[in-house]
């Protein structure tokens, strides 16, 4: 067998797991099969490094891991090799626009000290080390409206992982960024890279892989986006795009 594809880069959320937030049987099946062949495996996530460690342990991945949408690689659940911070400044001033737009959102945000949400906000955002900043609202105008304004600063990268949410990273910081680190930590290149995903924090490491696979249940611009759309979450769209890409 003839592997092109050196490295799997998948997405967590609405890629990799359900709505259940467990891994099928037959995506595990296929990731344990990639593995065994010799493909590394990564996960690209926008999730903090401590909600991801479980995966990690039951895929038994050995492989440096895209952390909070690329503002962190780590070369192992326990080993950071880099770490990108947003501006406090900035994040300063994404609250007052906040201040300024009612109360029809909530948000939440990944620090170095951990989680921060409405319950637990700084008085003072400037002494907190930040890694990624989201807001989401059912409101779509509202929302809408505070990703314009902040877009106007031209300061962030600004993704969802849904439709009723934005996030907000260092500027220069994706998923694309994080996976490129990876590949050169472990010696290959973005051309033999497999990535899948299904929200606009996707659409950075699609179009930069060799293979940019979206998801059935994707948003419309990460289809566009994408090479290959794959069956959905719900019909192990990962597990096929295994057995298609890396087996067939």
């Amino acid at each position: 067998m003839s592997v092109t594809y050196k490295l799997i880069a998948l997405d967590m959320d609405g890629t990799l797991l359900g709505k259940n937030k467990t891994i099928s049987d037959q995506n595990e099946k296929w990731i344990r099969a990639a593995v065994k062949a010799g493909v590394k495996v990564t996960l690209a996530t926008g999730r903090p490094i401590r909600d991801v460690i479980g995966y990690v342990r039951q895929l038994e991945i050995d492989c440096p891991l895209v952390i909070n949408n690329g503002s962190e690689v780590w070369k192992s659940p326990d080993v950071l090799h880099s770490r990108r911070e947003l501006s406090p400044q900035l994040i300063a001033g994404i609250f007052e626009v906040l201040r300024e737009c009612g109360d029809e959102f909530d948000y939440w945000a990944h620090s170095i000290g951990g989680k921060i949400d409405k319950s637990n906000a700084p008085a003072d955002p400037t002494t907190v080390r930040w890694l990624q900043f989201a807001i989401r609202s059912g409101n779509a105008e509202l929302l809408q409206l505070i990703r314009d304004r902040l877009a106007a600063w031209n300061a962030f990268e600004i993704s969802n992982s849904h439709l009723t949410n934005i996030e907000c990273n260092a500027i220069g910081v994706t998923k694309a960024t994080g996976l490129l680190e990876v590949c050169s930590l472990i010696g290959i290149e973005m051309s033999q890279v497999m990535a899948v995903g299904d929200s606009l924090n996707d659409i950075p490491m699609i179009r930069a892989a060799g293979l940019g696979v979206a998801m059935g249940n994707a948003q419309e611009p990460v289809k566009q986006a994408a090479d290959v759309i794959a069956p959905t979450v719900h019909e192990d769209g990962v597990a096929k795009m295994i057995e298609r890409y890396i087996f067939s």
